[in-house]
């Protein structure tokens, strides 16, 4: 790759992050990646994201919390870095509802704690930071866009990654820190987290267990293939820019919640069984990414279909769960 030699990814065994990875080891960088592997999730699906790349001799692994200094400490032993991409997290709208000072712990003082560290170093690394189209709370019938006002979050995380921003632009103002905020839209495909609703709808549905649809199913999202995300990623880490841009990074066709389940039942060749629940709050009934500046900056053009992208998803999920049947 032409502009970044060393790059940590912070949250690299995750499921955007391992993406990310995979494609800069192709491109022959030296990756760094830092995950504490915490039990959000079972922690076996990470592992099983970097067991191919454990035995790269360009790839470093760093199990730690941001939140530790000494991890931290551990991880830039291993700079200078040219590039931090920083996906690490708590994620998640409904699980932020009941724990929300640890998504404030980590989100907002890990990240402190992170640029910090980028700072201290002879030549600061560029900051990527993963922020989130849920900054952008409840709207309706238009595009989102980068300068629209973000201060009304609908849940603690949404809170959480807009104040992100807001303290990296700090860092950017007060110390010149290069930061590109990068605001994904609802990313699915291969090795998504089993608690969104694309994989955890796929399992239940392949299961004959019945599938929970909060409100009338009308609900949009602007659904991103993973590999789109990563292409946008590493664009938006060796672009020419003035040292500050927050940029969206979605598809900009945003899908009804039942034309989804529909297209899983598709190529799933399972019929669903559906229960309707209350519109639960916290959830925004609609997400729609206005992508011209990504366009302009980075060269970015979504290469895949949502229907392209769903079959890629459940052809992976089939697989995998064959292999878990042979173990």
């Amino acid at each position: 790759m032409a502009g970044a030699r060393k790059v940590l990814v912070t949250g690299g065994a995750g499921f955007i992050g391992s993406h990310l990875v995979e494609r800069l080891l192709e491109r022959g960088a030296e990756i760094v990646v830092l995950d504490s592997f915490n039990n959000f999730y079972d922690p076996s699906v990470k592992r099983a994201n970097v067991r191919t790349q454990l035995g790269n001799k360009n790839y470093t692994l760093v199990e730690g919390d941001l939140r530790s200094d000494d991890d931290l400490a551990r991880t830039f032993e291993h700079g200078p870095f040219d590039v931090v991409v920083h996906l690490a997290a708590m994620a998640g709208v409904r699980p932020s509802m009941d724990q929300p000072a640890l998504y404030m712990d980590i989100n907002l003082v890990g990240t402190q704690k992170l640029m910090d560290r980028i700072l201290a170093q002879h030549k600061p690394a560029r900051l990527v930071f993963g922020s989130s189209s849920s900054v952008y709370g409840e709207r309706a019938g238009e595009s989102f866009s980068e300068d629209d006002r973000v201060d009304t979050p609908l849940s603690p995380y949404a809170a959480s990654k807009a104040s992100g921003e807001l303290i990296c632009y700090a860092a950017h103002h007060t110390r010149g820190l290069q930061v590109v905020n990068l605001r994904f839209f609802t990313v699915f495909g291969p090795r998504q987290r089993p608690d969104l609703a694309i994989h955890k709808f796929c399992k239940l549905i392949d299961s004959g267990k019945p599938i929970e649809v909060y409100g009338d199913g009308q609900s949009k999202r602007d659904y991103t293939y993973v590999a789109d995300i990563v292409s946008g990623i590493e664009k938006s880490m060796e672009f020419e820019f003035s040292g500050w841009e927050i940029i969206n990074l979605g598809r900009s066709e945003p899908v009804v919640l039942m034309e989804m389940i529909q297209l899983i039942e598709k190529y799933l060749g399972k019929k669903a069984v559906i229960e309707h629940k209350p519109f639960q709050t916290g959830d925004m009934p609609y997400t729609f990414a206005n992508i011209e500046k990504a366009k302009r900056l980075l060269k970015y053009e979504p290469n895949y279909s949502f229907e392209q992208g769903i079959r890629n998803f459940v052809e992976w999920f089939v697989e995998s769960k064959q292999k878990q049947a042979i173990k």
